[in-house]
């Protein structure tokens, strides 16, 4: 494999022993995580500051990255969260209007391990086929025996916290829409009322912030392990679950804290949230084979009958064998039929397994915000 002056020599190994050698670029180092693909065509640098990917090794499947430069405005979060991106072409000379800097620049800037010229296809029908497993990026470490030890001897994400990494430290206030507009008199928040969300940072997506914002609330960002007495204090009129890295299961606190504030306020909860939803109500979660990721996930509304294209990120799901009566499915997968939404037959609260705020992906499912604010005012 040819190596241009400006890049060194990589290489992917995963826990089964396969190999996959590429150039480097970005930050130069090593990186150890899980080993997921997303077959978003654009958007990856949202997904790359998305922190529901913390703790893993992210492939595109779109086969040319960093062709649009990165950019201030495209960010969902303070900084990238991604161990390492895999990519099968690496465009270091973008071209866009609103771009700002290359990717690989605003990787090295983060300490993000990059690699490229890998066989893409191939990676994302080994991983379909045995699913996610543990692997690393190296650029310093490029005997893949060596690496293999390091891979197989690292921590997996089944039953890891890795929440308490990316949230918030302490309360803030937002308040930055996305711009939308509505006419005067339109909308589910109209009539002067805004409404008080306090919303629970488990990796939180700032579009979800934004989408909000728009929709006339006033949000307040909690860290995660804010006990529900505080959060009850506040005397919000809703409160919101984000997204979020890893295995729900592994943070009890969350469940515990959502199991106590079920009942007393209505409850939005979205990916990682809902989740923690569906074991707050007496479900389980289990761990997908390969799980669900990008921007072109059909769902189904079962109330409806609708289909909506969803942008998705996750790796684990509610077992809908686990719910009780009092929990109704309220939208399903159609590729896999897995539970994509929740909702609770008495109490005022709903959940969505994927991204109604999209960044990137599609827009379908934008009104589950103006539900939430529709069922705020119900319990006003």
């Amino acid at each position: 494999m040819y190596f241009p002056p400006n890049m060194k020599k990589a290489i992917l190994v995963l826990e089964d022993g396969t190999v996959f050698e590429g150039r480097g670029f970005g930050a130069e180092g090593e990186a150890h995580g899980e080993v997921v693909f997303n077959t978003s065509m654009t958007g990856y640098q949202e997904i790359l500051t998305d922190p529901s990917y913390n703790g893993q090794i992210v492939t595109m499947t779109y086969p040319e990255i960093g062709n649009y430069g990165v950019n201030p405005e495209d960010a969902e979060s303070r900084r990238p969260f991604l161990k390492a991106l895999v990519v099968r072409e690496y465009w270091e000379d973008p071209s866009n209007w609103r771009s700002e800097d290359d990717l690989g620049s605003y990787m090295a800037k983060y300490g993000v391990v990059g690699i490229e010229g890998v066989d893409t296809r191939a990676l994302t029908k080994l991983i379909r086929s045995e699913g996610a497993q543990k692997a690393a990026v190296s650029t310093v470490d490029t005997d893949p025996g060596s690496l293999l030890g390091k891979v197989r001897a690292a921590r997996g994400i089944v039953g890891v916290d890795l929440v308490t990494e990316v949230s918030c430290e302490s309360p803030y206030g937002w308040s930055e829409g996305a711009g939308a507009w509505r006419p005067e008199g339109e909308g589910p928040s109209a009539g002067g009322r805004r409404f008080k969300v306090a919303a629970y940072d488990y990796g939180l997506k700032q579009n979800i912030l934004r989408k909000l914002t728009d929709l006339g609330c006033d949000v307040t960002v909690v860290p995660s392990r804010t006990p529900p007495h505080e959060v009850l204090a506040m005397d919000p009129d809703g409160i919101f679950l984000s997204n979020g890295p890893g295995d729900p299961a592994a943070v009890a606190y969350a469940v515990e804290s959502v199991r106590t504030l079920i009942g007393k306020k209505p409850v939005f909860g979205i990916c990682l949230g809902h989740q923690i939803v569906g074991l707050a109500l007496g479900g389980k979660t289990y761990k997908l084979k390969f799980g669900h990721r990008g921007g072109n996930q059909p769902v189904k509304d079962l109330r409806t009958g609708k289909v909506e294209i969803t942008s998705q990120n996750h790796g684990f799901a509610v077992d809908p064998e686990s719910l009780g009566s009092d929990v109704e499915i309220t939208h399903v997968n159609l590729n896999d039929d897995t539970v994509e939404g929740l909702r609770h037959r008495e109490h005022p609260v709903f959940s969505v397994q994927y991204h109604p705020e999209a960044s990137p992906g599609p827009h379908d499912s934008s009104y589950l915000f103006e539900e939430f604010v529709g069922m705020m005012k119900e319990n006003a």
